[in-house]
Order: structure tokens, then sequence, then C-alpha cells
């Protein structure tokens, strides 16, 4: 835990006090540089005075922040995030996507473990909040009766249309052969 507060507070304040510290040593840099450029042909001391411009934007970058500090809320966190299906993206989990929902979805799983709740809290808060759909292996129930036997049902729909033609092709009459008088009209036909 840590003692500032929400997860990751004082870390944030102790980033942005040593950027600050970067920033006032980098300042002072750059009046000694300026001097120095002054001296420089103008070409050349444009180039470096643009350079110079630009460097503050590496030192404001930010760098990877840990989403928790306790890997195994992460790991927790993580194979929730891969039984909830994304209701955006559909085929694929929440852990997968990186739709405005998942992420929003993966948040409250982490706060949610964060406040102690149990794997099975948490997967029953989501369907309370989402329905069955939420979930990739949704249970056995009358509401989600055709998500378990729609593709079965489908299967033996194809496979019962296919036995009826199969069985119907063998049961036509093969067509008779051609009589030698068909064959001299086919002939003229296609000599034209």
């Amino acid at each position: 835990m840590n003692p500032g507060g929400f997860n990751g507070e004082s870390d944030a304040y102790r980033r942005d006090d040593a950027r600050a510290a970067m920033m006032k040593r980098f300042s002072g840099m750059v009046s000694h540089v300026l001097h120095a450029v002054r001296a420089l042909p103008g070409s050349a001391s444009a180039v470096i005075v643009i350079l110079l411009a630009l460097l503050p934007m590496a030192v404001w970058s930010a760098e990877a922040v840990p989403t928790d500090q306790d890997p195994v809320r992460e790991n927790r966190a993580m194979h929730l995030s891969e039984q909830l299906r994304c209701l955006v993206c559909q085929n694929q989990s929440i852990a997968e996507s990186n739709a405005e929902l998942a992420v929003d979805l993966r948040r409250q799983i982490r706060e949610q473990i964060r406040d102690g709740r149990s794997d099975a809290e948490i997967v029953d808060f989501m369907v309370q909040r989402y329905g069955d759909f939420v979930l990739y292996r949704p249970p056995l129930k009358a509401t989600t009766i055709l998500l378990w036997t729609g593709p079965a049902l489908l299967l033996l729909i194809g496979a019962t249309i296919l036995v009826r033609n199969v069985r119907a092709r063998r049961r036509r009459p093969e067509e008779a052969a051609l009589t030698e008088e068909e064959h001299r009209q086919a002939e003229l036909i296609l000599k034209g």
C-alpha cells in the first residue's frame, strides 16, 4: 500500500518533483549553451537553437507506470479480464480489447480487487450490470440455452438438408441417351 492515498499518488508527486528539478537544471544549462551558440556562424546556431527548443519535450515525456504495484493483484485482474467478453468488440476479451468500455471494465476490476472483493463477487457484479453475455462461458439456463445449443442445432439442420438433397438426387431417373437422329441434329447445329 502506498501511504499517499490512492494507488500511485505519492509516486506521481515524486516523479513531478524530480521532473521539476531536472527542468531547473536544464534551464541553467540552456543559458550557458546559448552564450556558446552566439559565437557560432548563423546557420549552425539556428540548428542548435531549434534542437534546444525541442529538448524540453524529451524531459516532459512520462515514463511508463505499472498499472498495479502488487503482481498478485495484477495477475488476478488479468485472469478475470480474460474471462469477460468485450461488449463492443464481441470477439475479444476485455484483456485484449482497447475499446473505451474494455478499459473502463479493467479499471473497475482493479478497483474491486483493491477493495477486497473475491473473483466470484467481481464476476457477479459484471453479470448483474451487463448480463450473461459478458461471460465467455455463460451458465446453462433458460436465457442462454440458445447460446449453448445453437451451434449444434445449426449443424444438425445443415446435415439434414445435405442428406435430403443427396437422396433426392439419387431418386431422379437417369436421362435417356440421345438417339441417332438427335446426334445428327446436334452435329448440324454445332457445325452451323
